[in-house]
């Protein structure tokens, strides 16, 4: 007998029928109300390749949750696509903010650390709703894939599923074990495996593979083709998509502009090497700017550059400059911009532009003031050079917000290395002013693919066949990367900050540290003894 998803695959791989009768519906599946840059670049891009294939974008996110299947169901009905591509962003849920049926960072440090019994059970119940909240967007997010198939299934009796976006590149293995048979797994990006199913080729060399197959090992690693990226043609994507002025009439929301895709570094905890690869992609200044054009006459003012590093290494700081120089040129009155920012890339011109230009916010991920922290992570940055290079941003008229995210106790941290942070984030204060310094704490969340990863399991802190996206309290807890012997100190610190100035948290936490360990001179916080291979080189090997 054959195979059912051969029948369907074979379908797709007649050219003529399936371009004369596709339609595609994009589907960002329900998260946080984040401009939805992924599924606008996706049609964009099917748009260009395909002019005359009806693409049709639904956010589900713009939604009240009480509506997302009535409305993906009724649009189904009205459109009748033959491939759903569904884009979901978010699975992992450790963060210092509320959202999602309240604080997890504070319920599990509650739940793990407070020696109030009344606090530990006051953090396992909002543990228990987090869980509940967790597996319940999970649950939902697959009965929406499947339901939305089912429905296609009526008018289109070979109707496929393609599911990408960051949280399916990074958490593949496991929703491989509980999507619907038959779904397409996107790892990365996928307009190149989009526009091989559309024309009926075989997709056995994309970045994917087939929910009920296995998918072949390493594929997370596979570096993604360079394709040319050009400006997104904004009223094409007005008319496919209703709800964009959701998002543009209030001018709060920071809009989505991407400059460049990859992130050539080695970030012991990150996965945007592997999902986006290692290769950085400029996109062309013209087209850049000319999708900034078409915003700015839509009313837009405020621009997110959504690249991984909007200056990645030093080799890219020239193309920085003729990007900003560009937007200069074209006195675009009132433009606000925010990025991620490797501050160890900035000279003394590109910072003037930088102000120029209206850069309102920005975050730099230092992670650790402990050069030696810094090399041990593989970071690949230089503290003393971050410091130098804050100062000519300060010098050139910065005045605005900065949030320099730390996540501690990554690795090999203990008192000296924390007097080491104090004393560089005094330093930042010093430079920009403590009240536009703000310190984001993180506790990382550990990511499958990771070379952290890899160091849990030599350190004997993770198994083989672990789920990551579990939130059961026995998985959660390492998950929530905290370990010994600085575990209890950090959930006792931030106990105490949640307890005294929970709207304050990133700087109380800081006062706390100061508090109990005091501060190291700066010098010995950018000074990184040579000590042979760190821990986390060693375990990667």
């Amino acid at each position: 007998m054959s195979n059912p998803q051969s029948k369907k695959l074979n379908a797709l791989r007649q050219p003529s029928s399936t371009l004369e009768n596709a339609k595609v519906l994009i589907i960002r599946l329900p998260c946080n109300p984040i401009f939805p840059i992924g599924p606008i670049y996706l049609a964009d891009h099917l748009h260009k390749c395909f002019p005359t294939l009806p693409i049709k974008i639904l956010d589900l996110a713009a939604l009240p949750s009480i509506d997302v299947e009535r409305v993906l169901i009724s649009n189904i009905n009205s459109f009748q696509p033959t491939l759903l591509v569904f884009s979901w962003r978010d699975i992992q849920i450790y963060a210092p903010v509320d959202g999602r049926g309240g604080n997890p960072l504070q319920h599990s440090f509650e739940a793990f650390y407070a020696q109030n019994p009344l606090k530990k059970i006051r953090g396992a119940i909002g543990g228990l709703r987090l869980m509940k909240s967790h597996y319940g967007e999970l649950w939902r997010n697959q009965r929406l894939i499947k339901k939305g198939v089912e429905q296609a299934k009526i008018y289109f009796k070979n109707a496929m599923a393609l599911v990408g976006g960051g949280a399916v590149s990074v958490f593949y293995e496991q929703l491989g074990k509980s999507l619907p048979k038959g779904t397409i797994i996107s790892i990365g990006e996928g307009e190149p495996l989009l526009e091989k199913l559309l024309l009926g080729k075989s997709i056995n060399e994309e970045r994917c593979f087939i929910v009920g197959k296995t998918p072949r090992s390493g594929l997370i690693h596979e570096q993604p083709k360079s394709a040319i990226k050009t400006a997104c043609d904004y009223s094409y994507i007005a008319s496919i998509w209703p709800q964009l002025n959701w998002y543009l009439d209030g001018g709060d929301f920071y809009i989505g502009v991407q400059t460049k895709r990859g992130c050539p570094h080695n970030c012991c905890y990150c996965v945007y090497t592997v999902v986006e690869g290692k290769q950085v992609r400029v996109n062309p200044v013209e087209e850049v700017i000319s999708e900034i054009r078409q915003l700015y006459k839509l009313g837009v003012r405020n621009i997110w550059f959504t690249d991984a590093q909007f200056i990645p290494a030093k080799r890219y700081i020239e193309d920085a400059k003729e990007l900003l120089k560009a937007i200069k040129k074209e006195k675009m009155d009132g433009i606000r911009w925010a990025a991620y920012i490797r501050a160890d890339n900035l000279d003394a011109e590109l910072a003037k532009l930088m102000v120029e230009t209206g850069m309102s916010y920005f975050e730099i991920g230092i992670t650790s003031g402990s050069q030696e922290l810094v090399r041990k992570m593989r970071m690949g940055y230089n503290l003393r050079t971050v410091i130098e290079n804050c100062i000519l941003l300060a010098n050139a008229g910065f005045k605005d917000h900065v949030s320099v995210n730390y996540s501690f106790n990554v690795i090999d941290e203990r008192p000296e290395t924390i007097r080491q942070t104090i004393a560089y984030h005094r330093e930042l204060e010093r430079i920009f002013g403590v009240k536009k310094v703000e310190p984001a704490i993180f506790f990382i969340g550990l990511q499958p693919h990771t070379h952290l990863e890899q160091y849990g399991f030599d350190k004997g802190l993770l198994k083989p066949g672990y789920n990551p996206m579990s939130m059961m309290p026995w998985t959660a807890r390492k998950l929530l990367w905290n370990p010994e012997p600085m575990g209890k100190t950090f959930g006792r610190i931030c106990l105490e900050a949640f307890d005294s100035c929970p709207n304050d948290f990133g700087r109380t936490v800081m006062n706390l540290l100061e508090r109990d360990y005091g501060v190291a001179p700066l010098a010995e916080a950018l000074r990184a003894p040579l000590e042979g291979r760190s821990a986390i080189a060693k375990a990667v090997r």
